[in-house]
């Protein structure tokens, strides 16, 4: 099986909360309901794919745990009261998230960074932002953790992805999760739990998330406006948050299932505007159904119909699956991306040739 990489992170939107028992992403509703009845530790640890809303549910939980007027402990948070207005605002004095440089602003935590950085941020803007989680956010928590709860509800740290804490971060963050001060609670959210240090997954209390139901996810999606919504939630493997986001940066159905036979005519230019991850990640789908269907299994991204006829499992295919999965892990920093996408479709259009 191919291992699909280059997936975003839930981040097709700045992620909402509860406002008068409306979830931002009903199928959350279950997990919710179980976190806040089942929840047992200061530290949970939300896990399953990614694309499925693990950040919405983080802030849920905080919602839930600084909410001031809720009736019970397995009541989400009312999103009425003034501390579910400052969580909103994003300036919630007992609340903080952890999160990589290039994820602030997209999830809509970019005025928080430049508080916290002060004078540092112009000089930061002017590198690529980071994907990880680095030492000194995990330093400005640590300052956070030390000070008495403003409300006096809790406090609660967010972070996320948790696997995109770098190594000196991650362990900085350990002792903390050890010995918690006070009303101190923590949510971390991970699509890649393994990636985790084995001490921080120890003192967290996993709980696993699933893709949602089909139909919900559909109806969700038709509400947002997605056009043949089905199309794009196939082609993330049940992500809707990752559809969405597909469909909101100009990917259309239709584009989706055209390019399997344009790259069976060696089309690169079908790929032109495509960020490479995704690109290659798009390719390792098509690969993977054309090994599927070679199996005599059905495909799982495009349907049977959008994909070239092949007589049978060929030595070309496995080479190219190693190929893209080699190139997944320089994705974010090709060499030359035009000639990459070039050289990857071209080996795509031999992998896919009919066996003469």
């Amino acid at each position: 099986m191919v291992s699909v990489s280059g997936s975003a992170p839930d981040a097709a939107a700045p992620a909402e909360l509860a406002d008068g028992g409306q979830l931002p992403l009903p199928w959350l509703a279950a997990p919710l309901h179980q976190a806040l009845t089942q929840g047992r530790s200061h530290a949970l640890l939300l896990q399953g794919p990614a694309g499925v809303g693990q950040f919405d549910l983080a802030l849920l939980l905080a919602q839930a745990w600084l909410c001031e007027t809720r009736a019970s402990a397995d009541q989400p948070g009312c999103g009425r009261c003034p501390s579910c207005h400052l969580l909103r605002s994003r300036s919630h004095p007992d609340f903080q998230v952890l999160l990589p440089e290039a994820l602030r602003e997209p999830l809509g935590f970019g005025a928080m960074e430049a508080e916290a950085d002060g004078a540092s941020t112009a000089k930061a803007s002017k590198a690529k932002p980071s994907r990880e989680i680095k030492i000194e956010a995990v330093r400005q928590m640590l300052s956070f953790a030390q000070v008495s709860a403003a409300r006096g509800r809790a406090k609660v740290v967010v972070v996320y992805p948790a696997e995109a804490l770098n190594t000196v971060a991650a362990n900085a963050l350990l002792k903390t999760l050890e010995e918690p001060a006070g009303l101190l609670r923590f949510v971390l959210a991970s699509a890649a739990p393994q990636q985790l240090l084995p001490t921080i997954r120890s003192r967290c209390q996993p709980l696993q998330m699933a893709l949602p139901a089909r139909d919900a996810a559909l109806a969700w999606l038709a509400a947002q406006g997605v056009d043949q919504p089905a199309v794009l939630l196939d082609a993330t493997g049940g992500r809707p948050q990752e559809a969405l986001q597909w469909s909101e940066e100009g990917l259309v159905a239709r584009t989706w299932l055209e390019l399997p036979r344009r790259i069976a005519r060696g089309e690169a230019s079908a790929l032109t505007d495509w960020p490479v991850p995704r690109a290659i990640a798009a390719m390792q789908r098509l690969v993977h159904d054309l090994m599927r269907i070679a199996h005599g299994a059905g495909p799982a991204y495009f349907p049977r119909d959008a994909l070239p006829k092949l007589p049978a499992v060929r030595a070309a295919l496995d080479q190219w699956a190693r190929t893209l999965q080699q190139a997944a892990r320089h994705a974010e920093h090709p060499l030359n991306a035009g000639l990459l996408m070039e050289s990857l479709v071209a080996q795509g259009q031999q992998a896919m040739r009919p066996a003469r």
